[in-house]
């Protein structure tokens, strides 16, 4: 497990005149699970790509060692089409032998499907392979883009068991980006709101709610009610809470 810490002065794409992220900060602690919510186009992506080492045009300071180990789940699965499930996995872990591949694949409910290739499974399977290929590696920081996006409840929710499970045995310092507010309080320790582009902090939300609850429980629910109650414009970008209480969200982390 390790600690993260993000200070970004300004990310600005190129051919735009205005910056993406600007004055972007917030720490993580070791083993925390944080997700990020904000309105769409305010560089959440970017600065997952940015934490990574994907995106090195910034100014700022990403506080993180060079030999961490990291997981990525980006909102497609990224499997090569061409390499069968066992050699999309060896991609990232080469000596994987094959009795532990096949363990791995039974844990997440892949049991016999190390040959088949990703078209021939269906969107639930590839995003299972997703998370055990980012997971193989044990990582100590693991970034996770929006990697339940037009699931149906369902799937979505099956897959929110498997990423607790996995994450059970080594407690990645975790950061979930997500549109979806009922996702981020059922799954996060810690809610990071960011404004419209370009994006900064302008709520840092403990989630005291009780451990592994579900996207519908009745908890989470009205969570989100009292939340958007005290904050009615939070998810469209636009900041309830005044500069000076921010800071000090922000500085008691």
């Amino acid at each position: 497990m390790i600690p993260l810490q993000v200070s970004l002065k300004h990310k600005r794409h190129e051919g735009r005149a205005a910056d993406t992220l600007s004055a972007l900060e917030f720490k993580l602690a070791a083993g925390e699970f944080a997700a990020i919510v904000g309105p769409s186009g305010a560089g959440k992506t970017t600065l997952l790509k940015i934490i990574a080492g994907l995106d090195t045009r910034f100014e700022g300071r990403i506080g993180l060692a060079p030999e961490t180990r990291l997981g990525f789940v980006f909102q497609e699965p990224r499997l090569l089409p061409w390499l069968s499930v066992a050699d999309n996995l060896r991609l990232v872990k080469p000596d994987l032998d094959d009795d532990a591949l096949e363990a791995s694949l039974l844990r997440v409910g892949l049991a016999g499907q190390s040959r088949s290739y990703p078209l021939k499974l269906s969107g639930g399977m590839q995003r299972r392979v997703a998370l055990l290929r980012a997971f193989l590696i044990r990582p100590e920081l693991l970034l996770l883009d929006e990697p339940f996006i037009s699931l149906d409840a369902p799937t979505a929710e099956s897959l929110y068991t498997l990423l607790l499970d996995l994450r059970a045995d080594i407690h990645p310092t975790t950061l979930l980006v997500t549109h979806d507010l009922r996702e981020a309080l059922a799954l996060s320790d810690r809610i990071l709101f960011v404004s419209k582009s370009p994006a900064r902090v302008i709520l840092d939300h403990s989630v005291n709610l009780p451990q592994r609850r579900r996207r519908d429980d009745a908890c989470v629910a009205q969570a989100q009610a009292a939340l958007l109650a005290e904050h009615p414009e939070l998810l469209t970008g636009l900041s309830t809470v005044s500069p000076g209480a921010a800071r000090t969200l922000l500085e008691s982390v």
